[in-house]
């Protein structure tokens, strides 16, 4: 149960942050969920790729994990 929580949050920061990333991407003045954050586009962009690989490194884990142990 554990390990479907975890992977599930990963999965939502991943699709969140690549959504982000690519609106950034394509519209370079909207900033979506990350508005409020000062720096501009750089750190947007940082803050929307670090969430992607966070997330995918998360969710990954917790597969392994929850296949491991048959969970």
């Amino acid at each position: 149960m554990k390990y479907g929580f975890y992977q599930a949050l990963g999965m939502a920061l991943l699709v969140i942050g690549a959504q982000g990333a690519i609106r950034q991407l394509a519209d370079h003045d909207n900033a979506g969920l990350l508005g409020w954050l000062p720096g501009g586009f750089a750190v947007n962009i940082t803050v929307y790729v670090l969430a992607v690989v966070i997330g995918a490194v998360v969710a990954g884990r917790a597969h392994n994990a929850r296949r491991a142990t048959g969970d």
